[in-house]
């Protein structure tokens, strides 16, 4: 291409009294402190008038939107809940073919919600379908008649932004005329753990089985929410029945005994049509691997400022678990130990290096308290002596 003939059109298309801002040659004379300030903005040409309108316009939308909120609102931290069902709960002549929805809240993340959804007694769930925030269950086989089931939705299943589904929910529904009349509420006391989530099975003791806690094979559930309120509805009467608590702590949706809780409750519930309901019950469950808190208060009246008072306490069954906790300012002092004897004992540690002098830093007596899991005692009163033989 010729250069010249380039350069001539391009001059052809700028405004009269403007010049290319190109590298001056040695030959040609150099540019004016005009044309040089002139900015190119997308290869066309602005005069010094525009450039500074142009400025103008683009500063609030660069420096002013970075000094702005973060753009898409909010994060979303509520938990879904369900919405409406199919059938609802408590309805009865449910057809045996139906296929079964569960309306949400907002979008769920579909893998942990298919994961958590099931029915009790077992049914198997051939396909499962979303559309929106809709999930429909076609099942491997229609169900029996005039049968009571269970729609199982579980703590795990989390929405788009992975607030988890919480407490879990029950849906209770019969293929018979009638829905069964029997119900079995009340509230679990844990110890140790969180009530919330916690599952009640229910077993029909005249069908004489023990609970499978891999076969899932209770004739009903309830689930206890953030208060540890639970209601296990839809049973058959007359009838007796028998609970078991199954705490799932690691949550994987199975019973693991070294780190679940899979409690029996010792009564036998009777219902019959005069006495359909059963409610107002406490169910204590305790975790068996939870510590104990103990709480108290170091009383120190020798006037003592030199160090730091602690407090330690050692096992019984085993002096090499030793643990020692630094005193409040007002005080008071609190513990966590495994269930068994211990032994706690309140001194001054004046050099600071976590030990107990005996001849030298003031001491209380020594105190044997045996705890149980998740004990919560309180009141412990510890006093400061001066070391024997010391005025």
């Amino acid at each position: 291409m010729n250069s010249g003939g380039g350069a001539a059109a391009a001059a052809a298309t700028r405004p009269a009294g403007e010049r290319c801002l190109s590298r001056p040659s040695a030959s040609a004379p150099g540019p004016s402190r005009a044309a040089v300030l002139r900015p190119e903005i997308a290869g066309r040409w602005i005069r010094p008038g525009e450039a500074l309108l142009l400025l103008a316009l683009i500063c609030p939308l660069t420096s002013c939107a970075k000094r702005g909120p973060p753009s898409g609102g909010p994060p979303d931290l509520e938990p879904p809940r369900v919405v409406s069902t199919f059938p609802d709960s408590g309805a009865a002549r449910v057809p045996r073919d139906a296929r079964i929805s569960i309306t949400f809240s907002e979008g769920m993340e579909p893998r942990s919600t298919n994961e958590s959804v099931s029915l009790a007694p077992p049914v198997e769930i051939l396909r499962q379908r979303w559309s929106g925030r809709t999930l429909t269950l076609e099942l491997a086989q229609p169900l029996a008649p005039s049968h009571t089931y269970t729609l199982i939705i579980g703590g795990q299943a989390h929405d788009r932004h992975g607030n988890a589904f919480g407490a879990g929910a029950t849906v209770v529904f019969s293929t018979a005329d009638t829905f069964p009349a029997g119900v079995i509420a009340g509230r679990v006391d844990a110890r140790g753990f969180e009530a919330r989530g916690t599952s009640l099975w229910c077993y029909d003791v005249g069908r004489g089985h023990a609970p499978d806690s891999t076969a899932r094979d209770f004739d009903a559930i309830g689930f206890a929410d953030a208060k540890g309120s639970f209601r296990v509805g839809g049973l058959t009467v007359p009838g007796r029945y028998r609970l078991w608590a199954f705490a799932d702590l690691d949550g994987n949706r199975s019973y693991e005994p070294s780190r679940d809780i899979l409690d029996p409750v010792d009564t036998t519930f009777a219902l019959d049509p005069g006495h359909p309901h059963v409610e107002g019950l406490t169910l204590r469950v305790i975790n068996p691997r939870a510590p104990a808190r103990v709480k108290g208060a170091v009383l120190d009246t020798l006037g003592d400022t030199e160090g730091v008072v602690r407090v330690f306490a050692v096992s019984e069954a085993d002096t090499t678990k030793r643990i020692v906790t630094d005193v409040e300012n007002e005080g008071g002092f609190h513990l966590e130990l495994e269930p068994g004897l211990w032994w706690l004992r309140a001194y001054r540690d004046r050099d600071k290096n976590r030990l107990w002098n005996r001849g030298e830093e003031p001491a209380s007596e020594v105190l044997g308290i045996r705890v149980q899991p998740a004990d919560d005692i309180k009141d412990v009163v510890l006093v400061l002596q001066r070391p024997r033989g010391v005025p």
